[in-house]
């Protein structure tokens, strides 16, 4: 079998670095991409083995795409720092790359949970990432948030799913929101006209429509009222960074 390079990016993680360590421990190497943690994330690396590189971070992507070409193994599985690959995932990903499959990246699916609760639905049912991918055919796409990989081949599926914990309280999950939204700002200003009463008004409004009646969010209950709420702050966000962002000169 292929070997496997394991990648966990990584700034001030300490509250769940291990977990996320543990569960690539498969990995013929572990490879943690650090931002200049300043808590206890380093010393957790380096107790469980990890080649550690560091590097400013500017984006997602870009410092994924940095670290890529660093790993030692073709095999590449990238995990984020609050995600943990369970058993049957780790057996599955072990079983593909054994098979020198034809694919060069493999989506996979991801469980999500919020406020302690395994979320079903809120517009996260479905959530799927590429997470298993050969080195040499794939980079992410040039975006500030939630970009995905490019492959150069074809991409298959697998079954068992990451799980993905993103929760750490609530005032932390507005302040991940509120970078977001700066970064999205940056993303959507060279696609989006003046901005106005549909940007900051309609467009949130219908966020919350979607996420809590269209994608139920009211079968998640007080979890998926969150969840709703805040996609429509998230949305709203962004365009007042955008205008802010404008009227400033800094875009």
């Amino acid at each position: 079998m292929e070997k496997i390079t394991a990648i966990i990016p990584c700034f001030n993680e300490e509250q769940t670095l291990e977990a996320a360590i543990e569960s690539v421990k498969f990995a013929d190497e572990l490879l943690v991409v650090d931002s200049f943690s300043t808590d206890a994330s380093l010393d957790i690396a380096r107790k469980h083995g990890a080649r550690i590189i560091q590097r400013e971070y500017e984006n997602s992507a870009s410092q994924k795409n940095w670290a890529i070409p660093q790993a030692s193994h073709e095999w590449i599985v990238l995990l984020d720092a609050d995600e943990v690959v369970p058993m049957a995932l780790r057996a599955e990903v072990e079983a593909t790359v054994a098979s020198d499959p034809l694919e060069v990246a493999f989506w996979i699916p991801r469980r999500n949970k919020f406020m302690g609760r395994w979320i079903r639905y809120s517009g996260w049912q479905g959530d799927r990432v590429i997470r298993l991918f050969r080195k040499r055919k794939c980079r992410y796409e040039n975006k500030h948030v939630h970009a995905e990989v490019l492959a150069d081949g074809p991409v298959g599926q697998l079954k068992n799913s990451i799980d993905h914990d993103t929760y750490l309280g609530l005032n932390a999950y507005v302040r991940k929101l509120n970078r977001y939204a700066d970064w999205q700002a940056r993303d959507y200003h060279p696609k989006t006209g003046r901005i106005g009463f549909y940007h900051l008004w309609c467009k949130p409004a219908f966020r919350f429509f979607k996420h809590y009646w269209l994608k139920g969010g009211f079968r998640d209950a007080v979890p998926g009222l969150a969840i709703s709420y805040l996609q429509a702050y998230a949305v709203r966000m962004r365009y007042l960074k955008m205008w802010d962002l404008r009227r400033t000169g800094k875009l």
